[in-house]
C-alpha cells in the first residue's frame, strides 16, 4: 500500500517535472498553479513519510520488545544451564552415597551373617546337648566362687547372644533405611534434572521463535528503509521543482519589471521628458563559489562524517549523506551561506529539516531539528549565519545532533570541503 501511495507521487512529480519552464511557454499563472500543485504533492508525500516513519517505529519497538524478551530467555537459559550442573553434581553425589550405603549394606550383611553363624552354632550346641547343659555347668562347679564365674560366664554368652540378635536387627534396619532413602533421593534429583532438559528445550525453542520473529522485523525495516529512501529522494526531486519554479518565477516577474520600466522611459522620452535610467533586479543570492560557515558555532564536536558506514539504528551498511554535529538539545543552528528557505517542516528520517537554496545548484540541508526548534518558514531568505533552527533529535536519531548535507544539482558531496 505505501509502496503503491508512493508511486502515485512519483507519477505526480514526473507529471510536474515534464511541463515546460521557458518563459515564453508558461505563463506566471501557471507557474504558481505548478507550484501549488508541488506544495499539496510535498504535503501529501509528507503524510506518507510521517506514516512511514510511524510504522517504523512500531516495528522497532516490537523488535525490541522481542530482543529483551530473548535476552531474558537467554538469561534463563544461563540459569537452567547453571542448575543442571548443580544438579548433574547433585545426581554424581547421590549417586556416591549409594554405593558407599551399599558398600556399608554388604559390611552389614557379612557381620549380621557372622553373628548368625555364631548363633546357629550356639543353637546347635544347645539341640545337642539340651537345654539342662546350662544347669549341668552350674552343679558341676567345684566351689562356690567356681560356681560363681561359671554363673557370670553364662551370663555373658547369653548376654552376648541377646546384644548379637539386636546387632543384627540395627544393622539390617539401618542399612536398608538408608538405601531407600538414597534410592529415593536419587529418583528424586534424576526427576529434576530431566525437568531441567525439558524446560531447556523448552527456553531454546522461544529462543528459535523469537529469532524468527526479529528476523522478520528487520526484513520489515529494511523494506520501510528502502521506502524512507525513496521518499527522501521524491522530497529532493520536490525541492528540486519548487526551487526551478521559483527562481522561473523570479525571473519572469523580474523580466516583467524590466519591461514595464523600459517602456515607462520610453513613453517618457516619446513626451520629451528626457531618459529614464533602469536598474537592473537581483533574483535571489547566488553560490559563486569560496567557504561556507560552519553551522554551529560553539559546543558541539563532529559525531560522525561523510561516507560509508554501519547505520547505529538498522545496523546496515549505508552511504551517511553528511556530517554529523554532536550538541546540546536546543543548540543554535546557522545558515551556512544565503539563500532562500526551499523547505521547513518534518520529513521522513531527516525528523524536522530545513533546506537553503543557496543558487548555483547548491543547497544546504539541515536535519534532526527539535520540535518547536524550526526558525523560518518556506520562501524565507536568509542570511549566511542568521539562525535558522536548534539542534534536536527527530526522525532517525540516536541522540541530539544537527545533520548537515550540502547538495550540488540535487546529489550529495563531502560538507568538509565547503566548511570554513
Amino acid at each position: 500500500m505505501k509502496r503503491r501511495n508512493l508511486i502515485v507521487l512519483m507519477v505526480i512529480m514526473t507529471v510536474l517535472l515534464v511541463q515546460p519552464l521557458s518563459s515564453s511557454a508558461a505563463s506566471l499563472d501557471s507557474i504558481n498553479k505548478q507550484l501549488t500543485d508541488a506544495k499539496k504533492a510535498i504535503d501529501k508525500a509528507q503524510k506518507e513519510a510521517d506514516a512511514t516513519e510511524q510504522q517504523k517505529t512500531e516495528v522497532s519497538t516490537l523488535k525490541s520488545d522481542v530482543q529483551a524478551s530473548i535476552k531474558a530467555v537467554l538469561a534463563q537459559l544461563d540459569a537452567v544451564v547453571v542448575n543442571m550442573n548443580n544438579t548433574q553434581a547433585k545426581v554424581d553425589q547421590t549417586e556416591s552415597e549409594l554405593q558407599q550405603a551399599g558398600a556399608e549394606l554388604v559390611e552389614a550383611e557379612g557381620r549380621v551373617k557372622t553373628r548368625d553363624i555364631l548363633i546357629q552354632q550356639r543353637l546347635r550346641l544347645m539341640y545337642e546337648n539340651g537345654s539342662v547343659s546350662y544347669l549341668d555347668v552350674l552343679l558341676n562347679a567345684s566351689s562356690f566362687s567356681d560356681f560363681i564365674d561359671r554363673f557370670d560366664s553364662l551370663q555373658l554368652i547369653l548376654s552376648q547372644d541377646r546384644s548379637i540378635l539386636e546387632q543384627n536387627k540395627v544393622d539390617q534396619a539401618l542399612v536398608e533405611e538408608k538405601k531407600a532413602e538414597v534410592e529415593h533421593k536419587l529418583e528424586e534429583v534424576k526427576t529434576m534434572y530431566t525437568k531441567l532438559q525439558n524446560y531447556q528445550s523448552d527456553l531454546a525453542k522461544k529462543e528459535a521463535e523469537k529469532n524468527k520473529l526479529v528476523a522478520e522485523y528487520d526484513h520489515q525495516l529494511e523494506d520501510l528503509e528502502d521506502i524512507s529512501a525513496e521518499q527522501e529522494e521524491l522530497m529532493i526531486e520536490f525541492a528540486q521543482k519548487v526551487s526551478e519554479l521559483e527562481a522561473e518565477k523570479v525571473a519572469k516577474l523580474e523580466a516583467e519589471r524590466i519591461a514595464r520600466e523600459k517602456a515607462a522611459a520610453a513613453a517618457a522620452a516619446a513626451a520629451g521628458k528626457g531618459n529614464g535610467s533602469s536598474g537592473g533586479g537581483s533574483g535571489g543570492a547566488v553560490y559563486t563559489g569560496g567557504k561556507l560557515g560552519m553551522p554551529i558555532f560553539d559546543s558541539y564536536r563532529v559525531s560522525s562524517g561523510y561516507g560509508y558506514r554501519i547505520h547505529p539504528i538498522t545496523g546496515s551498511r549505508k552511504l551517511h549523506t553528511g556530517i554529523d554535529f554532536a550538541a546540546p538539545q536546543g543548540t543554535a543552528i546557522h545558515a551556512a551561506e544565503s539563500g532562500v528557505v526551499l523547505m521547513a517542516q518534518r520529513w521522513s528520517g531527516y525528523g524536522n529539516a530545513v533546506i537553503i537554496d543557496h543558487g548555483g545548484g547548491m543547497w544546504t540541508l539541515y536535519g534532526h531539528i527539535r520540535e518547536g526548534g524550526i526558525k523560518v518558514s518556506k520562501g524565507d531568505s536568509v542570511s549566511k549565519g542568521q539562525k535558522i533552527a536548534e539542534v534536536g533529535s527527530t526522525g532517525n536519531s540516536t541522540g541530539p545532533h544537527l545533520h548537515f548535507e550540502v547538495r550540488i544539482n540535487g546529489s550529495t558531496t563531502d560538507p568538509s570541503s565547503y566548511l570554513k
